[in-house]
């Protein structure tokens, strides 16, 4: 369990593997994969902070699936795992669970 807790307006994010073949069955060496850009929200921070002084929730919690940009962020390693921290305005899309997935 990652003890780390982002401030502000700031995400921390696990990025989630994408399968290692393709449709012929051919097999793509890490070292020849692009790294993904659909992750896992592991914590969040307690908001953008407002010029008035007020705190703006955040809409993304702990445990949604996002999609990011390419080049969002700030790669770090805490306890060997890689994570990234990004700010909320670098999310791109939170992705729904389907019916079918919930069952």
């Amino acid at each position: 369990m990652v003890k780390v807790r982002p401030l502000h307006d700031r995400l921390l994010i696990k990025r989630i593997e994408e399968q290692e073949t393709v449709k012929g069955g051919i097999i793509i060496p890490d070292t020849a994969k692009e790294k993904p850009q659909e992750g896992e929200v592991v914590a969040v921070g307690k908001g953008k902070v407002l010029e008035d002084g007020k705190v703006l929730p955040l809409d993304v919690q702990a445990g949604d699936r996002i999609l990011f940009g390419k080049y969002s962020g700030n790669e770090i390693k805490l306890d060997g795992e890689e994570y990234l921290i990004l700010r909320e305005d670098e999310v791109l899309g939170v992705l729904a669970e389907s019916k079918a997935a919930k069952k």
